[in-house]
């Protein structure tokens, strides 16, 4: 029996060629500019398959936005064979704002300040959809999901899609002669939600958001893996696993961290950009399902409630090379030290580079307050061999084909695509000028290594005085980006606090 989507070979002009695409779908926006590879047009003529067999009424078109958080319209069965010729718009104010949903350029203006045409007026961007991506949501209805890349609507790229400046730092990789490959350790909190309605305090404004959802405690902290904590979770464990693995995700484990209400979830290492995806799609869901199982679930580093321990994203990462297929980390045979050569220069570049690339492994105020001295979490700009102390560590050495580091500076709220983007610039220079690498740290909190910033605020002056990030990103993105978490960092500055109400109010 033949499917409805099937025709010649012929037709679609033969061979490996062929693109899986009916008549009616040519001359759309995505064919005009010649968006999608070979491969995504055949995982388009897939996506149609699934979509008529498991009777998917709805599809979300998201995209990750600068601060990695997805942003999209949901389509209508109806509508989506149009969306999956020419994508669907959106403004273009969603880049241009800081995570209270405040614009921090002018957007309605001529000129936005921006320092790219086609915000004007805040004027439409286009969601191009990637099929490759395709998801059925377990947990939603007949709805799948779907990521895109944003372009303006001449088919330009938008030069702040943070999925495709990704993809543009892993292209200079391949283009010195690597590959990146990256596994991600996510912790998160876990609070049970507190059913007390959706109360007026909640409705906020851009730059001022409402008040917090009531929450409380899941777990009660400072019993590490103790399995009949987590065993008391199990509904939302279970869920989770379901979730997560029918959405194909790789999930390696589960755990029960240190802190009060923490979890932590590990997925197995993959390609770069699989991984991002990855993290963007994880994050989402659990929030989700956590929410449709009475729980508050947040990537947010250190929450109130959960001071003991702040979350981390610990992002391990490799190089292969792709003219010999060899892992690049690994010492040669009889090479004592824990790194090849390779290894040793891509670990100087993170470590020279570690105050700029902060403003994106931790792009939240919150996740500055993540770095104290004996937590765990790095507060020094250092490595060790094996230490989890250190903002760095090395793991594996010689004759270890696993051989990675791990970069414990990040936060679980970071965008995925930047923070490793990041790693890449960062690395990528240690290479490019063979840089020396420091000796290892014994004792990561002596304070006679440099400190990683102390705010967001440092860590933006870091990015804007570093020329090795305006060469990779250009000059303009380093500016975007910058100005929109300075905007965001100043409101923070602004705001008159409960610990300077405590400590002055009776006092002066």
């Amino acid at each position: 029996m033949r499917n409805v989507d099937e025709r010649n070979v012929a037709e679609g002009g033969g061979g490996a060629s062929a693109r899986p695409m009916l008549a009616a779908d040519r001359g759309g926006f995505i064919d005009r500019h010649n968006l999608w590879t070979e491969a995504q047009y055949a995982a388009a003529a897939q996506m149609r398959r699934v979509i008529d067999e498991l009777g998917i009424e709805m599809v979300r078109f998201g995209f990750a936005d600068q601060h990695g958080i997805v942003r999209g319209k949901t389509v209508t069965r109806a509508a989506l064979a149009a969306a999956m010729r020419s994508g669907i718009t959106a403004p273009s104010s969603l880049l241009l704002k800081d995570t209270s949903g405040r614009s921090v350029y002018p957007v309605f203006a001529a000129d936005t300040g921006v320092g790219v045409a086609g915000f004007a007026g805040a004027g439409d961007i286009v969601l191009v959809p990637d099929p490759s991506s395709f998801r059925v949501v377990p947990w939603a209805s007949r709805t799948g999901w779907v990521l895109c890349d944003v372009r303006f609507p001449d088919g330009a790229a938008v030069p702040f899609c943070t999925r495709s400046l990704l993809r543009g730092q892993l292209g200079a990789l391949a283009e010195r002669g690597y590959r990146m490959t990256v596994g991600a350790e996510l912790e998160f909190h876990v609070f049970r939600a507190l059913d007390e309605g959706f109360a007026p305090a909640r409705v906020g404004r851009p730059g001022a958001p409402g008040t917090a959802a009531a929450a409380g405690p899941t777990t009660a902290g400072s019993q590490l893996l103790h399995e009949e904590t987590l065993d008391g979770l199990d509904e939302l464990v279970q869920a989770i696993y379901t979730g997560l693995t029918s959405l194909d995700l790789p999930l390696r484990s589960i755990e029960l961290e240190f802190g009060p209400s923490q979890l932590e979830l590990t997925m197995e290492a993959a390609d770069a950009a699989t991984t991002a995806d990855a993290v963007v799609v994880c994050r989402t869901a659990v929030r989700q399902i956590a929410r449709r199982h009475g729980f508050h679930a947040t990537f947010m580093s250190r929450p109130q409630g959960a001071e003991t321990a702040s979350t981390g994203w610990h992002l391990h990462q490799s190089l292969t090379n792709l003219h010999t297929g060899r892992a690049a980390f690994v010492p040669d045979a009889g090479d004592t030290e824990p790194l090849s050569v390779t290894g040793r220069s891509y670990l100087e570049g993170i470590l020279r580079h570690a105050a700029a690339a902060a403003a994106f492994t931790t792009p939240t105020v919150n996740g500055y307050k993540r770095y104290q001295p004996y937590s765990l979490a790095p507060d020094r700009i250092a490595w060790g061999v094996d230490n989890k102390g250190a903002m760095v560590r090395a793991v594996g050495g010689p004759g270890d084909p696993a051989t990675r580091l791990e970069n414990r500076s990040g936060e679980p709220a970071a965008n995925p695509y930047l923070y490793i983007a990041a790693q890449v610039v960062s690395g990528l220079d240690g290479i490019a000028r063979r840089m020396e690498l420091r000796p290892p740290t014994t004792s990561p909190y002596d304070e006679s290594a440099p400190r990683l910033p102390r705010s967001l605020g440092e860590a933006v002056a870091a990015l804007e005085a570093d020329e090795v990030f305006r060469g990779a990103l250009g000059d303009v993105v380093v500016a975007w980006y910058a100005h929109v978490k300075r905007t965001e960092f100043e409101r923070y500055l602004l705001h008159v606090s409960d610990w300077e109400q405590r400590e002055y109010f009776g006092m002066f």
